[in-house]
């Protein structure tokens, strides 16, 4: 199974926390995956995608331009999972693994691997795959593994709904999403590319004095 990490190669940071994710999983052959980013022209991918944008607006938690290259770059790989018609894991460069993830896990489409980053949180009731319980949104979108029927699905839905990634991947289009538990997966942060001062507030791990917005 072919497993990315979304690494931002123009940061350091990014590229140090990706190879710290790779460490961290030395049974998963994990590879870093280049994120789109600003320089890309992230509208213009979009235009000509033609995915609605309208729901990047909202200035309150993170930088448009940045939360729209992270959506870009997640959907590029649900791309990859659907051409390619294979099973994939996706993390983002901040994933750490603190337990043990099944190379097999019997699950319907799109499964979370990873522990809540932000914000109130419920644990599911049952060890090993739980509908999504956490959240009724992906509770970060720090750690997953998808299936090429999902991709094609998410990747349909998208063009009229894309949104911020882990609010974008809920109960509500998709109530077939589940996630594992204990969380094999956590994420360990001391920047962020993405969010502003306000989004970072939310994070469980964010402090303000040991914290980079990059």
């Amino acid at each position: 199974m072919k497993s990315y990490v979304i690494t931002i190669k123009s940061i350091p940071q990014s590229v140090e926390a990706a190879q710290r994710c790779i460490d961290s999983m030395p049974e998963f052959n994990v590879e870093m995956y280049p994120a789109i980013t600003p320089d890309d022209n992230p509208d213009e991918i979009a235009r000509k995608k033609r995915i609605n944008t309208t729901r990047f607006d909202d200035p309150r938690y993170s930088r448009r331009e940045r939360c729209l290259s992270a959506f870009l770059s997640h959907r590029s790989l649900w791309e990859r999972c659907l051409k390619t018609g294979e099973e994939i894991q996706i993390f983002e460069h901040d994933a750490v693994r603190v337990g043990n993830i099944p190379e097999i896990i019997n699950y319907q489409g799109c499964i979370s691997l990873g522990s809540p980053s932000y914000g109130k949180f419920s644990h599911p009731q049952t060890l090993g795959v739980n509908p999504l319980t956490s959240k009724p949104y992906f509770p970060g979108a720090h750690a997953y593994r998808m299936k090429p029927t999902a991709a094609k699905h998410i990747l349909e839905h998208s063009l009229d709904f894309a949104a911020p990634t882990d609010i974008y991947l809920n109960l509500q289009y998709f109530p077939w999403l589940e996630e594992y538990y204990p969380w094999p997966v956590t994420a360990q942060d001391s920047f962020s590319t993405i969010q502003n001062e306000g989004g970072c507030l939310a994070k469980h791990g964010y402090n303000k004095g040991n914290y980079e917005l990059l």
